[in-house]
């Protein structure tokens, strides 16, 4: 009888491992230039896939009020201005950074190990990020079921509308709003003191959709409406990624095309209406004010927006890019993302404030009262001007289901993010687990975010805004922007991005050397600075956090953001060598730091190391580092 010691059972768990390994990665196709990671089916599918995750919803409920609010077309000028030292600059950077290595945000710091820590920060970020994005995907879902019924339930020409002038609670069965195939009503939800002119969108968001209660402190049921939405934005979610790229490739044609088509519906339709051309004068119009540009909070504004609307330091370029083709002009492809996002910032706008100014004239009212940012404009304001239309539900349906496609896009990049970070770590094990990876981390991140589906879950949802969105990703932006220019050397990652795009002339890099040098780390330290000196409490409408909220929130920030020490002194620890040299070590690129593909090192990246030290197989005639 055969005897199985300790070396036999691991000899037989490595050759398991091995075996799992070298099976075909089903997620991998025939034609793909690395067949261990896989590449994109086509550009556009990158492209597409790019534009939908840069453009998400701050386009269309954030900068149009910005806009509006620092002096209409003169706010284009410290906008366009921001694009071309701090947006354009990073995004450049980040995508033609995970291209290179063909790695996620964690391992493509094995070009500085010391700073892999903002990887995993930026990783986090994503995770959190995810778990409330997909709640104001629910949202638009509830909204969009809520539209096949006219009147429109918010619109306040049925028994939905309650007596202002009455302190209490609406009659609740006056809100027994169907939900189409959902069949929820919202009969038992919870009461809350309006004040009076409060508008019937108003009431319908806090009483039927959120059952918001008072405050953070309580807490109250889950809306179980909400969960299911909640529930199928996750399903959504996770048949798109189920095959990675190749799947959500596919899905993009749809989600990131459509919302151009409603925008467009949208802003001829609404240029008809009267009262459009006083909407669209406020936005961006003959009222605009220069004056406006002497303003430091102008500047810091447009700064931010474009930092946030681009999506930088989240991790997601990286992750996007790294499935591209060595050869690929991620130059040029920055450039058209770039312009796109912030066209369509621009375009989004005119829609938006058409319809409002319609509203203002249905109601009487100047449009700087009915403008508003955020859930305020996509979830009250903007719901209540679509339902003054005629065939109300008709748009309310092309509005809210653009908003889903849009807030899909962002959603698909981020969990790709995580998905692309584990597979990074250990590739022989879950090589070929892609849509188990997927499904695992939507279960785990659906329930998480039940608590944001609670009668205080709003609270919840702006409380991860606020904490875990805000100016993390303004460090790791700073960090990251040194790291490559100055522990790495700028001059060098140029020679890297024209191993890709082939040599450029002096004149050509000398914005971008200016830019990663200076101008954009001292503009990333002034936003963050000011971001830090001007930061208050978060607050929703007029309810205050409790203090226990803002301690979590704190702890939130404090969870993302310690990695990055943690990492850093791990490295040097590790280290050989006096306390110097382990700095340097740290500092210094691993020795299998480069591209991906040895056919693709050239003499610039020649392997180091012991003769056994690597091992290469040929495979579809490019070589591949196991």
């Amino acid at each position: 009888m055969r005897k199985y010691g300790l070396n036999n059972i691991t000899d037989q768990f490595k050759n398991k491992v091995n075996d799992e390994s070298n099976k075909p990665d089903s997620h991998v196709g025939t034609e793909d230039e690395n067949t261990d990671r896989g590449n994109w089916s086509s550009k556009r599918e990158y492209m597409l896939s790019m534009i939908g995750y840069a453009v998400g919803l701050g386009n269309v409920w954030r900068f149009p009020y910005l806009a509006y609010k620092h002096g209409g077309g003169a706010f284009l000028i410290p906008y366009t201005i921001m694009l071309a030292v701090a947006g354009l600059p990073l995004f450049f950077l980040e995508s033609s950074f995970g291209q290179f290595c063909s790695q996620g945000p964690i391992n493509v710091w094995k070009a500085v190990p010391i700073l892999q820590g903002v990887g995993i920060t930026m990783m986090l970020v994503s995770t959190f990020v995810a778990i409330y994005y997909n709640v104001i995907i629910a949202y638009s879902i509830y909204y969009l079921f809520s539209s096949f019924q006219y009147p429109l339930p918010w619109s306040g020409s049925s028994d939905t509308s309650c007596n202002t002038t009455e302190i209490g609670c609406c009659n609740a069965t006056a809100y027994n709003v169907s939900a189409a195939a959902l069949n929820v009503t919202a009969e038992n939800h919870t009461c809350l003191d309006f004040i009076p002119g409060q508008s019937p969108s108003e009431k319908y968001w806090d009483t039927v959709v959120l059952q918001r209660t008072s405050s953070m402190d309580e807490t109250g049921p889950v809306v179980w409406h909400l969960a299911l939405c909640l529930l199928l934005a996750w399903i959504l979610v996770a048949a798109a990624l189920f095959k990675g790229i190749k799947s959500s490739g596919k899905v993009v044609y749809f989600t990131a095309t459509f919302p151009y088509v409603v925008l467009l519906i949208l802003l001829i339709r609404g240029v008809t209406l009267e009262g459009a051309k006083d909407g669209i004068e406020y936005y961006i119009g003959t009222k605009s004010n220069l004056t406006k540009l002497v303003e430091a909070e102008v500047w810091k504004d447009a700064a931010t927006q474009i930092f946030f609307s681009l999506s930088v330091a989240w991790g997601g370029l990286m992750a996007l890019s790294s499935y591209n083709k060595f050869y690929n002009n991620c130059y040029q492809d920055s450039i058209i993302v770039c312009i796109t996002n912030c066209g369509t910032s621009i375009f989004a706008g005119f829609a938006i404030f058409s319809i409002l100014g319609h509203m203002a004239h249905v109601y009487r009212r100047p449009v700087s009262e009915v403008a508003n940012a955020g859930f305020g404009l996509a979830f009250i304001a903007y719901p209540d001007a679509l339902s003054k239309l005629p065939i109300s539900p008709l748009w309310s349906i092309l509005f809210f289901f653009m908003l889903i496609t849009l807030g899909l896009d962002s959603q698909f990049a981020g969990i790709e993010v995580i998905t692309t970070c584990l597979q990074d770590a250990y590739p022989h094990v879950l090589k070929n687990k892609r849509g188990l990876i997927t499904i695992a981390v939507c279960i785990v991140l659906f329930l998480l975010g039940l608590p944001c589906v609670t009668g205080a879950g709003i609270y919840w949802v702006n409380l991860i805004d606020t904490f875990c969105a805000g100016w993390i990703l303004l460090v790791a932006g700073l960090l990251e922007v040194l790291g490559i220019s100055i522990l790495y050397g700028g001059n060098r990652f140029i020679k890297d991005i024209e191993m890709m795009i082939k040599t450029k002339s002096s004149l050509f890099w000398l914005w971008w050397r200016a830019c990663w040098f200076f101008i954009t780390p001292v503009v990333l330290a002034i936003i963050l600075g000011w971001s830090l000196y001007t930061f208050t409490p978060p607050t929703y409408g007029t309810v205050k956090y409790p203090e226990w909220g803002n301690a979590l929130g704190w702890c939130m920030t404090a969870f993302c953001l310690i990695w990055i020490p943690i990492v850093a002194i791990w490295k040097v620890y590790k280290a050989n060598g006096s306390p110097w040299q382990r700095v340097k070590t740290a500092c210094s690129p691993t020795e299998d730091w480069g591209p991906y593909l040895e056919c693709h090192r050239g003499e610039r990246y020649v392997v180091r190391g012991e003769p056994d030290a690597n091992i290469f197989v040929i495979s579809n005639k490019y070589t591949t580092r196991l």
